[in-house]
Parts: structure tokens; C-alpha cells; sequence
């Protein structure tokens, strides 16, 4: 299974160096309740749900884009680390004992298209999230890598209109 990203290098960490106020500004891509940790999880269990429902192109589909997710999530931590944060599982920073990562926020649909809509809605937002991100920093190498990682949610958007339209449109 390969992920689902576009066929484009992400670019390089090597410049990245301290800097908390671009830290606070990406976090909640990777741990908020919108952050590709919950989008990670969201997928693979809607992809469990179409497996069980024998949609095996639409449970690779969504799969494919976990796989995205986790290389996103990946690159945030990896990013945060280079700014000076350690990348733990909260809901923000700073961090605090009150405010560790939840699971509440994935949707735990089991209607078809609820499933898919929920998806849609989160790239959707993801998309539009990263692009508010990138009006606010001011650090270039940050915003490259959050840049190409907005370009891979944006497929994904497109990616999820098409399973949507072959499975509720019948083309």
C-alpha cells in the first residue's frame, strides 16, 4: 500500500533551528483535535468499517491517506523538535498535565456517507488550516514543509470527491 500524497519532495529539516513562536503556530497540526493525529486515527478506523462492508477500493483508498497522515504527522514532529519543542501528545502548548491528546474528536461513523463526509470535512478544514498557517509564519523553511504538506490535503479533497462520486453517482 502507498500512500496517497503527490509525487513531489517534501522539503529539507536540515535549516530548521529554535523557534517557539513557528512551533505554537504548527502544533495544532499535529496533535489538536483537527491534527493529523486525528486524522491518522480516523482513517484507518473508516477503513477498517468499509473492509468489514467488503469496499476494498474505498478501505485501500482511505488507508492510502493514513499513510499520508502519518508522514505528515511525522514530518510535524520531527519539525517541532528542530524549533525547540518536544512533541508530545497534547492539545496544545504549552504543555501541560491538564491538557494530553484526546480521541474525542475522531468520528466514529458507521454510515457510508457519513464516513466519507466526515473525511471531506476534515481535509477540508486541514487544508484550509494550513493555509491560515502560512499567512501567520514568518519562518521560510517552516513554511515550505507546511506548504507541501497543505498540497497533500488538498489531494486528499480531491481524492475523496472522486471515491464519493464513483460510489454515490455511479460514474
Amino acid at each position: 500500500m502507498k500512500p496517497i500524497q503527490l509525487d513531489l519532495p517534501y522539503p529539507p529539516l536540515d535549516c530548521i533551528g529554535c523557534d517557539f513562536k513557528s512551533a505554537k503556530i504548527i502544533f495544532p497540526a499535529y496533535t489538536s483535535a483537527h491534527g493529523e493525529l486525528t486524522a491518522i486515527l480516523q482513517y484507518i478506523y473508516h477503513s477498517l468499517r468499509f473492509g468489514e462492508q467488503c469496499d476494498g477500493e474505498t478501505a485501500r483508498v482511505l488507508t492510502g491517506i493514513a499513510l499520508a497522515e502519518m508522514h505528515h504527522f511525522k514530518l510535524l514532529g520531527e519539525m517541532l523538535i528542530r524549533l525547540g519543542v518536544d512533541p508530545v501528545y497534547t492539545a496544545g502548548l504549552p504543555a501541560t498535565p491538564f491538557n494530553f491528546y484526546s480521541t474525542g474528536a475522531v468520528c466514529y461513523s458507521k454510515s457510508v456517507k457519513k464516513m466519507l463526509m466526515d473525511d471531506l470535512s476534515g481535509e477540508i478544514y486541514a487544508a484550509e488550516s494550513y493555509g491560515k498557517m502560512l499567512c501567520r509564519l514568518c519562518n521560510e523553511e517552516v513554511a515550505a514543509v507546511i506548504a507541501r504538506i497543505k498540497m497533500d490535503e488538498e489531494l486528499h479533497v480531491q481524492v475523496l470527491k472522486e471515491r464519493m462520486n464513483a460510489l454515490f453517482c455511479g460514474c
